[in-house]
C-alpha cells in the first residue's frame, strides 16, 4: 500500500533527477529547485499529468523524503535510491508523510495558528482511539475526544504562582485559540490524514487504513521502547549516553540506542550522534557511528554529509557501504591504504585510553599492513593527532623488547618531526 500510495511521487522525484539535477538544462528559470510554473508545465506535459497532480506529487515527494531540494538543484533522496530494493525505504517515506500530515492539505484560512495547533497536538490521542477501534468511529464521538483533549491541553498551559498572593491573582484573558470551534478544524485534520492515505473519511465517519493503523501501532511501540530504558541513559545527551553505553555488551548497548533514538526526532538524535563523533574520545567516535548503524537509512544524508571530514571520514565510509549492501567485515576493503591506517591509529587511541594492554597488542593484528616496520612507516606518514600517545602506549604494552625498541623509535620520530 505504501509503495502504490507513493508511485506518483516517485514517478516526479526520478523526473525531477533527470530535469533539475546539477548541470542539467532543465533547471528552473528562477534559479530554484521549486515548481515554476514553466517547470510545473513541462513535468505535467512530461508525465501526461495535469499541473495540479503535478505539484500536489512533488509536495508528496518532499514530506516522503524522495526528493531533497539543495540550494538550486534537487537531487533524490535516499528512499528514492533504495526504493527498488528496500521495501523497509518505502515504508519510512511513508511514515515520514504521515508525520507530516498537517503540511499535506492546507489549513483552514479562517481559523487562527493558536487553534490549528491545539488541533495537531491533540490528533494523536484521536488516532490512537481510531486504531483502538479497529473499524469506522462516527466523527461526532471524535469530535467529543477531540474537544476533550484541547480542553486537557488549555488546562495544562494555566500557570498559578506558587507561594502566598497579596492580591488576588487576576484571570488570564482565554486566546484566541479557546473560541475557535473544532468541528471546522477536525474535518480539515481529517482531510489531511485521507490526502496521506492514514485514514478514510465520509458519510460521517472515519476508519483507519491498514497502513495508518500499522503507523499508529509503530508510534505507540516507540513510545514504550523510549520508556524502557534498560541502563537508564535515556534522558542524556549523546556524548553522556555514549559513555554509559561503554561497559555494556554490543545486544544491551544497541538496546539502549534504541530508547534513546525513539524517545528523539530522528534529524536531531542523528546531529547529536555526529556532534559526539566528532570530539577527541576515540571510543565515543566508535561507538556513535554503532549508535548510527541502529538508525540506519535516515541517517544517511547527514553521514553522506560528513564523509570530508578527515576525523570522521573513514567511519563515515564504512557505515555507507555497509548501507549499500557490503558485508561488514569485507566492508574496510573501500577505504584507501591511508584512511585505513588512520583508522587504525584512531582504534587504537580508544583501545589505549579504554582498554588493557593485551587488547593493543592484539590491535596490531587489525593492521592491513603485512610487518610492523610497514605499519610504522606509513602511521608516522597519516598525520593522525594521537600517532605519538598510540605508538608510546603500545610499546609499553608489547612484550617483544626489540618490536618495543622500534616502535618507541617511531614514537621520537612522530615526536620530534624526523623521517
Amino acid at each position: 500500500m505504501a509503495r502504490s500510495g507513493l508511485a506518483t511521487a516517485a514517478r516526479l522525484a526520478r523526473w525531477a533527477d533527470t530535469a533539475l539535477g546539477p548541470g542539467s538544462e532543465g533547471a528552473t528559470a528562477d534559479g530554484k529547485a521549486t515548481l515554476s510554473d514553466a517547470t510545473a508545465e513541462r513535468a505535467a506535459q512530461d508525465l501526461d499529468l495535469t499541473v495540479a497532480q503535478v505539484r500536489a506529487d512533488w509536495d508528496t515527494a518532499r514530506l516522503a523524503g524522495l526528493v531533497e531540494v539543495h540550494g538550486d538543484s534537487a537531487r533524490p533522496g535516499w528512499r528514492l535510491r533504495a526504493w527498488d530494493r528496500d521495501d523497509s525505504a518505502v515504508l519510512r517515506g511513508w511514515v515520514a508523510l504521515f508525520d507530516a500530515w498537517s503540511l499535506a492539505h492546507p489549513e483552514p484560512a479562517d481559523h487562527g495558528p493558536g487553534g490549528v495547533a491545539e488541533v495537531v497536538s491533540a490528533m494523536p490521542q484521536v488516532l490512537s482511539f481510531l486504531q483502538l477501534s479497529a473499524g469506522p468511529v462516527p466523527v461526532e464521538q471524535l469530535l467529543d475526544l477531540l474537544e476533550q483533549r484541547v480542553t486537557e491541553l488549555r488546562t495544562e498551559r494555566c500557570e498559578i504562582p506558587y507561594g502566598p498572593q497579596t492580591e488576588p491573582v487576576a484571570e488570564p484573558t482565554p486566546p484566541e485559540a479557546e473560541d475557535t470551534p473544532l468541528a471546522p478544524l477536525l474535518e480539515w485534520a481529517l482531510h489531511a490524514l485521507a490526502s496521506v492515505g492514514a485514514l478514510t473519511y465520509g458519510d460521517g465517519q472515519a476508519t483507519l487504513t491498514p497502513l495508518g493503523s500499522w503507523a499508529v501501532w509503530v508510534k505507540l511501540e516507540q513510545i514504550c521502547v523510549a520508556a524502557q530504558s534498560p541502563a537508564g541513559n535515556i534522558e542524556q545527551a549523546a556524548e553522556d549516553m555514549l559513555r554509559g553505553c561503554a561497559q555494556l555488551r554490543p545486544k544491551a548497548a544497541r538496546d539502549e540506542y534504541r530508547a534513546w533514538l525513539a524517545a528523539r526526532p530522528v534529524g536531531s538524535a542523528v546531529t547529536e550522534l555526529l556532534d559526539a563523533a566528532r570530539g577527541e574520545d576515540a571510543l565515543l567516535r566508535g561507538l556513535a557511528f554503532e549508535a548510527l548503524r541502529v538508525v540506519g537509512a535516515p541517517a544517511e544524508p547527514d553521514v553522506r554529509s560528513v564523509a570530508d571530514e578527515p576525523t570522521l571520514r573513514p567511519y563515515a565510509l564504512l557505515w555507507l557501504a555497509e548501507q549499500d549492501g557490503f558485508d561488514p567485515e569485507d566492508a574496510h576493503e573501500i577505504l584507501t591504504r591511508e584512511e585505513a591506517t588512520w583508522l587504525w591509529v584512531d582504534t587504537a587511541a580508544a583501545v589505549a585510553d579504554h582498554g588493557e594492554a593485551p587488547l593493543l597488542v592484539r590491535h596490531l593484528e587489525a593492521a592491513v599492513q603485512p610487518t610492523v616496520p610497514a605499519l610504522l612507516d606509513e602511521v608516522r606518514a597519516v598525520g593522525h593527532p594521537r600517532t605519538v600517545q598510540v605508538l608510546v602506549a603500545l610499546a609499553a604494552a608489547h612484550p617483544d623488547p626489540a618490536l618495543a625498541k622500534a616502535v618507541r623509535r617511531a614514537a621520537f620520530q612522530v615526536h620530534t618531526g624526523r623521517s
